[in-house]
């Protein structure tokens, strides 16, 4: 017997009842919630089951964080552990995304290099398929000693994605992320474009005014984290738990959802925090897992679904 959100007891079946031996903290009609240590529920899913892996593990900031944060002389040794595991769980077309942000030297105005030791060590294990970056126009001035105190920096408002893949030839498909057009390119298909060669040297065909359905995007993505007053927050709010203060909005997971899956492919997140990731699989019917360690952040997740079930 389970329990839906305030109303009649339903019998419903966990969808990932099969796959896991593990009572989920909750589930949805596309996937389960679990409480605990992502290694060890890790290691009781399958080999080659999962299709897309989204995340955004805990930084190796200077200031520790109360869902906890692992320093930067010891971050890619304990990144690993989990990598390990990734890539036993993933199908071979499978991909695994990663948003890691920069870290600072403590009292010092310069940066720590921890991101890019781990993704020299992720490229032995992974294919490198693509380097993305999360522009946030929203970011305060950070860090305050030398942006606002001493001026002698500019403050962060990038961070790294990265896109690693079990194979060669993942499945991706830009035209499921296609961007609307350019006013420019608009004009362009609609007056015609008389081919020839830039100054760059590439040569321009005909093919260049052809209409695709909008334009490729770029590894650029300017997405604003701004969600004061989401229901997410009020409804924890009303219920005095704490939000997870680390969020990321979900046109994030939303994109590389699009571009690397398909309906009814199963996604991870083994950080979810207040499990944006799976909200935006569950909106786009893919089967999806999120784990986390804290039991107030996934109690406060429960409010990004309609329906939850026990």
């Amino acid at each position: 017997m389970s329990i839906c959100n305030g109303t009649l007891p339903l019998i419903v079946e966990n969808p990932l009842s099969k796959l896991i031996a593990q009572k989920p903290y909750y589930f949805t009609e596309y996937g389960a919630a679990y409480l605990g240590d992502s290694l060890e529920i890790m290691k009781k899913i399958p080999d080659s089951s999962i299709d897309l892996i989204v995340t955004s593990p805990p930084y190796a900031l200077v200031f520790k964080k109360e869902y906890g944060n692992v320093d930067a002389s010891e971050y890619v040794k304990w990144f690993m552990q989990f990598a390990q595991e990734f890539k036993r769980i993933l199908k071979d077309s499978g991909s695994i995304v990663i948003n890691i942000g920069g870290s600072w030297n403590r009292g010092k105005p310069t940066r720590s290099t921890y991101q890019f030791e781990l993704i020299v060590e992720l490229a032995k294990t992974f294919h490198l398929a693509q380097e993305f970056y999360w522009y946030n126009p929203a970011k305060l001035p950070s860090p305050a000693e030398w942006v606002t105190v001493r001026r002698i920096r500019v403050k962060d408002a990038v961070e790294l994605i990265l896109w690693l893949s079990k194979d060669l030839f993942p499945k991706a498909n830009n035209r499921n992320v296609l961007q609307p057009y350019s006013k420019d390119m608009q004009r362009l298909i609609e007056n015609g474009y008389v081919s020839k060669k830039r100054p760059s040297g590439h040569n321009i065909t005909p093919k260049f005014q052809k209409d695709n359905n909008g334009s490729i995007p770029p590894n650029f993505l300017q997405i604003g984290n701004t969600d004061s007053s989401s229901p997410y927050l009020q409804r924890c709010k009303e219920s005095g738990l704490s939000p997870h203060p680390a969020r990321f909005p979900k046109e994030l997971p939303q994109f590389f959802i699009d571009f690397l899956t398909e309906p009814e492919d199963l996604v991870l997140d083994p950080f979810c925090g207040s499990n944006v990731t799976g909200f935006v699989a569950e909106s786009n019917r893919r089967k999806w897992i999120g784990i986390d360690l804290v039991e107030d952040y996934l109690k406060g997740s429960e409010f990004r679904f309609p329906k939850i079930y026990r």
